[in-house]
């Protein structure tokens, strides 16, 4: 049968005390990512005493800019800030939860909060116009078979996020150990024998032969203390760096014509992000396995292309002369801080220019480097084919969502 959202839908509205939610608990549309890709930690909370609550099985819509299709199913109870929109079937027996979470990512109903959505420079959602958003019911076994079928899919999706989050953090591990708390450096000051040195090299998790890389030893510098022997460098010297020139909004389109195109931040998921638009008049280019970094509200957001692409003037692409991915990703993530400092409250709109960026500061050592790179870019290559196979998933996904919504593929 065909019904509105206001027949069988609720909008949610019970509050929460702030006091009572952690930043694990916390969703605002900050820390929704665009197209279905799911939640990251909150940045803070509220600052006012209570919040929206939702609870393990609602649905939560970002009703800022709903066309960047920020949509999660709550795997968790927690908050939400007042402009992510918390939806729940009034009966459970009329409308299954997980089905109405597919009703809400269909393309159709995106599109439908475009086109009724209020305002120009942040157009919201008109939450009547929601509401009379109508749509197909199918009996409760059929929506049941339906969301089978597409959450076997969002499953393998969520399983392989994870899997980058884990090789991520063992990447991260590394690098934090060897270029900012010099750990080798540390260990190897207190070894006064080669079994000293073997047991250490255990300790840290590698070989004796990297350890013998390291000084033993720290040497003053214009940044403070530094392993011996290290050079302090900038970014424009150690890094390959292009600044984002958008082209003619004339040139753009989506349908695989020309080159993909960035704009800025709003195109990235947690990895490599996914194809939106296209120019046939790209003006400055990203390789396959830069870093894409947002220089434009906000500034220090990160990304990796996924292959050659147009970067408008909201991203800056960056990797190192040696081309290593992974070590030119945690350089450019370490210097989030400083990034951070262009996005104090009361900023209107912060951005960090050419040379501001160029100037900064970088510690390095290219042995270490090279022997950084041999060991973490075979995981680094696992979080790009992971995230390929991510990609190849929510197309089928998305392609599959509307034909069975709509009948035209029986379960």
């Amino acid at each position: 049968m065909k019904c509105k959202l206001a027949d069988v839908v609720s909008y949610i509205s019970v509050k929460i005390n702030t006091k009572d939610i952690g930043l694990e608990k916390y969703i605002s549309t900050e820390n929704m990512l665009p197209d279905k890709g799911g939640i990251i930690l909150a940045s803070s909370l509220p600052t006012t005493p209570k919040t929206n609550s939702f609870q393990v099985g609602d649905v939560l819509f970002s009703n800022i800019r709903t066309y960047f299709r920020k949509i999660w199913f709550a795997k968790f109870d927690g908050g939400v800030s007042n402009d992510v929109l918390v939806f729940r079937p009034k009966d459970d027996n009329v409308l299954s939860n997980q089905y109405l979470y597919y009703i809400l990512s269909n393309e159709a109903f995106i599109q439908h909060t475009v086109t009724t959505a209020k305002g120009t420079k942040m157009p919201r959602g008109d939450k009547s116009a929601i509401m009379n958003y109508e749509f197909q019911l199918p009996p409760l076994p059929t929506q049941k078979k339906i969301a089978h079928i597409l959450s076997t899919l969002d499953d393998k999706i969520e399983l392989n996020h994870k899997m980058n989050q884990t090789l991520e953090q063992m990447t991260q591990a590394l690098f934090k150990s060897w270029f900012v708390d010099f750990d080798p450096v540390k260990a190897k000051a207190k070894c006064s024998s080669e079994e000293e040195l073997e047991a250490v090299a255990k300790e840290l998790g590698i070989s004796k032969e990297i350890l013998e890389l390291f000084p033993s030893e720290f040497e003053d510098s214009e940044l403070g203390m530094i392993p011996k022997g290290w050079s302090v460098s900038t970014l424009e010297n150690e890094f390959n760096i292009v600044m984002g020139q958008s082209p003619s909004g004339t040139s753009y389109n989506e349908n695989n014509d020309g080159t993909i195109f960035f704009q800025g931040r709003r195109d990235f998921g947690r990895y490599y992000p996914n194809e939106r638009v296209y120019t046939t008049e790209p003006k400055r280019l990203a390789n396959e396995d830069d870093i894409l970094l947002s220089v434009r509200a906000p500034v220090g957001d990160i990304n990796i292309a996924i292959q050659e692409c147009c970067i408008g003037r909201g991203l800056a692409s960056l990797k190192h002369k040696s081309n290593a991915v992974g070590y030119s990703y945690f350089v450019i993530k370490n210097l989030r801080k400083f990034f951070d400092s262009y996005n104090t409250e009361g900023t209107v709109f912060g951005s960090v220019n050419q040379r501001t960026l160029k100037s900064m500061n970088t510690i390095f050592d290219d042995k270490i480097i090279v022997k950084y790179n041999l060991l973490i870019e075979p995981l680094f290559l696992q979080i790009k084919n992971n995230e390929q196979e991510i990609q190849t998933l929510q197309k089928t996904r998305d392609t599959l969502l509307p034909k069975l919504l709509s009948g035209e593929v029986e379960v």
